[in-house]
């Protein structure tokens, strides 16, 4: 099988090398262009592709695909849905996902953030390395005994609940499929009792209709004043306008984000000094009570590894006609 794998990063190429040797029937070539209606007609010649949730996998994408004889579409990824999946299978291509890598990756990550908003360890930093020790302006709360609010409790989301309750916290949770596994000393509530109860709120749901803006002005108002919010998840849970606002109202402590509303794959790249200092993300930097990374949430060793070998046993399932939990229906 040749697959055609878009968007590469130095990393991915590394990861994905090391993993192919275990892999005989496959080969991969990399290009730096994301997958979208312009660059689709690349994979003539392959009989797979592999994208990543930032790629454009609308309609007029998978009609190229489709003509360039493409039968296998491999995310790298959780996210689906920037895939036209009416169109996909429309066309019989077969779109396979990584549900789950590393999530103690990203929940690792997301407590990270928690704490360094938290403690303004990005101040503290800053004030330290021009010579200033002074405290004003650094202080916290403890997490120990206060309340966690977990908004999805997959893998990532149970994964965020064992920190949390190593941290001594409490910890109550929102989601329409209740993992029963977490019952011991996880207390599942309504959304509205979570946004009210909770020092700490985490998001760890999917992007789909239902959690479009999530966190918008409403559920912004019905969180606790000086609660600490964190996004490890997907940028369009928060409605980034409405979460200005309510920086504005000093509702928050601390704002932890990985991901945001206008991100592409590094959101950074390619875009002018002029663009940037006028995006949402440039206005919530702006905020000192804000710590904003770069979708760097799954980017471990351990992820990259297992992201590369779960894609390449996805392929490999698809050449033997065989069923797989990580096809997207």
């Amino acid at each position: 099988m040749k697959i055609l794998f878009y968007d590469t990063k130095n990393y991915d190429r590394e990861s994905f090398e090391a993993c192919l040797q275990n892999f005989s029937d496959i080969t991969i070539e990399y290009t730096k262009s994301d997958l979208d209606p312009r660059t689709a007609a690349l994979a003539e010649g392959f009989d797979a592709v592999c994208a990543f949730v930032s790629s454009d996998v609308s309609t007029q994408t998978l009609e190229i695909l489709h003509e360039k004889g493409i039968r296998l579409l491999l995310m790298r990824c959780a996210g689906f849905n920037n895939v036209d999946l009416d169109t996909a299978g429309k066309y019989d291509i077969r779109v396979m996902r990584v549900p789950g890598y590393s999530p103690e990756a990203v929940a690792e990550h997301a407590m990270a953030l928690a704490l360094a908003s938290n403690r303004r360890l990005y101040k503290s930093y800053n004030k330290v390395r021009e010579n200033d020790f002074s405290l004003s302006g650094l202080m916290g709360f403890n997490f120990y005994r206060k309340t966690a609010g977990i908004i999805g409790t997959g893998k990532i989301g149970a994964a965020m609940c064992h920190i949390c309750r190593g941290f001594g916290m409490k910890v109550i949770a929102y989601d329409v499929y209740e993992n029963q596994a977490l019952k011991e000393f996880v207390e599942y509530v309504s959304l509205d009792q979570l946004l009210s109860d909770s020092d700490v709120i985490s998001l760890h749901c999917p992007l789909m209709d239902s959690t479009y803006h999530i966190i918008n002005i409403d559920t912004i108002r019905k969180m606790k004043d000086g609660v600490i919010l964190v996004n490890t998840s997907r940028g369009a849970l928060v409605k980034t306008d409405d979460l200005i606002e309510g920086i504005r109202m000093h509702k928050f402590a601390g704002v932890g984000l990985d991901v945001y509303e206008e991100e592409t794959n590094n959101v950074f790249e390619d875009r002018s000094d002029e663009i940037l200092e006028h995006s949402t993300t440039a206005r919530l930097l702006s905020f000192p009570n804000v710590m904003i990374t770069s979708h760097q949430g799954f980017f471990t060793r351990e992820a990259l590894e297992a992201i590369a070998t779960t894609t390449l046993q996805n392929a490999v399932d698809f050449l033997a006609g065989k069923a797989s939990p990580n096809d997207v229906k």
